[in-house]
């Protein structure tokens, strides 16, 4: 057994895990880690050397060793590895311990297991963490959400290893129960719509515009620069620069455009359906990548279908300038998609989630950080009761400003019969959104119609049916 009391746990020393206690260790705090891998146990101890870090095999040496009450993080893959370390650790811990999942689980699954652990006494914290290796071992954003009491106990070290933003700390907490994996899976969602979008955007200016990936890569570094500042947008710039060492031609060209996904932004579509929540631009951002997954049938498809439109822009440096207008507006929106999921979710699921506490983590750290989340964060500081980010008053200047952009860009992409999903799906949901009336009035006729389903009227209160077509 260690002779010494170690202020916090890790299970699971794979890079984020190991990258993230030496961070911890960095900050002056004492950690202990736990893996079954002795690999991975002795690169912990070869990369913590000198660090007050050490690594364990054993679950019950590890429990011990930490002071209590315990604060055991988990950084395993999501589902049954989760299951399997909180049956192994439960044996070893006392009531006041509580446990922390630091991967993508699924909320519902995170209710369950603080349930589960609460007859024993035992507290449990859902944790999203974002940033990857990187972030984990030089400041991820983090986002807890649990009880008050069990975050307090771990928020000195959370604060200290968490990105910062003007010196702020990019961690809090997001609310009651499941909150923190809800907001880190919704996170992820708006991450398959900014990367869709991008991906579009640079398909365009292939395609429509004949640019190079050199040339692309400086038009995204000059926007990285100015208005569209932001992860993605940057490490874009590197991949589309990155040259092959096997060719000596540019990587992005050799890479297989079958877009994989671990299911959280599926998670993010079903769960706004299952709120009445429209979030078309990230729905579609999911679609599109299962579209990418048809690689032999779109090879076969393009034989037969050939494009018949196929216009060109008269203008290259105005159809460039759309774009940078384009992507601009569709990134707010797609946040407003995102945030307004989350309001309504902290509604439904008794969260307690303050959007502006959300949009200060995001804001550095995490894979969708960018310079517009603090304008977001300024929108939610001002009223935080407000519907939805396009009616905040400076937000709506933006996007006026910018959706004609948006709009010739999008028309540009059709007439050059370039898909561009996210980017329609922006422009259809600004203005369904700002549509004072829609025509869903005639869909509720069609459904009274085929099955008495009732519809309601504008000038009378109650259910109505009508017998349409008579005999």
């Amino acid at each position: 057994m260690s002779d010494i009391q170690y202020d916090f746990g890790m299970v699971g020393l794979g890079t984020m895990g190991r990258a993230l206690l030496l961070n911890m260790a960095d900050h002056g705090f004492a950690v202990a880690g736990l893996d079954t891998d002795a690999g991975k146990v002795a690169a912990l101890h070869s990369e913590g050397s000198g660090k007050p870090v050490k690594g364990f095999a054993d679950a019950a040496e590890f429990v011990a060793s930490i002071r209590k009450p315990r604060a055991i993080m988990m950084l395993v893959p999501a589902g049954a590895p989760v299951d399997s370390v909180i049956k192994t650790l439960v044996p070893h811990l006392e009531p006041g311990d509580f446990m922390i999942d630091g991967g993508n689980s699924y909320y519902r699954d995170t209710d369950r297991r603080a349930k589960e652990l609460s007859t024993s006494g035992l507290g449990f914290i859902g944790m999203g963490v974002s940033g990857g290796e990187a972030g984990a071992r030089r400041g991820p954003s983090m986002m807890p959400g649990g009880t008050t009491e069990n975050y307090e106990r771990i928020r000195p070290i959370v604060e200290a290893v968490a990105a910062k933003y003007d010196g702020e700390p990019c961690v809090a907490l997001m609310g009651s129960g499941s909150a923190g994996h809800y907001v880190k899976t919704v996170h992820n969602g708006i991450e398959y719509g900014v990367m869709q979008l991008i991906s579009e955007v640079f398909d365009v200016c292939q395609r429509s515009l004949g640019m190079s990936n050199a040339e692309i890569a400086d038009a995204f570094a000059e926007w990285n620069d100015a208005e569209l500042k932001s992860f993605l947008v940057q490490i874009s710039v590197t991949v589309l620069r990155y040259k092959d060492e096997k060719t000596g031609g540019d990587l992005v060209d050799y890479i297989s455009d079958k877009a994989k996904q671990k299911g959280t932004g599926k998670w993010t579509s079903q769960d706004a359906m299952d709120l009445g929540m429209p979030i078309p631009s990230i729905d579609v951002a999911v679609a599109a990548r299962e579209m990418s997954g048809l690689k032999a049938e779109r090879v076969e498809a393009a034989k037969v279908l050939p494009p018949t439109a196929t216009a060109k822009p008269a203008d290259k440096t105005a159809a460039l300038a759309d774009l940078r207008g384009a992507l601009f507006t569709a990134m707010l929106i797609c946040y407003s998609q995102g945030l307004a999921l989350l309001k309504e979710a902290s509604k439904e699921y008794g969260y307690g989630t303050n959007l502006e506490t959300v949009a200060k983590v995001w804001r550095a750290g995490c894979i969708i950080r960018s310079e517009q989340l603090e304008t977001i964060r300024a929108a939610y500081h001002a009223n935080p009761d407000l519907a939805n980010l396009l009616v905040d008053p400076e937000i709506s200047k933006l996007i006026l400003a910018n959706e004609g952009s948006l709009r010739r860009a999008v028309t540009a992409a059709i007439q050059a019969s370039v898909p561009v999903p996210s980017l329609s799906a922006s422009i259809a949901y600004l203005d369904g959104y700002r549509s004072a009336r829609l025509p869903a009035n005639l869909i509720q006729g069609q459904r009274d119609l085929f099955g008495a389903h009732t519809y309601e009227r504008l000038d009378a209160e109650g259910s109505f049916h009508t017998l349409w077509e008579k005999e």
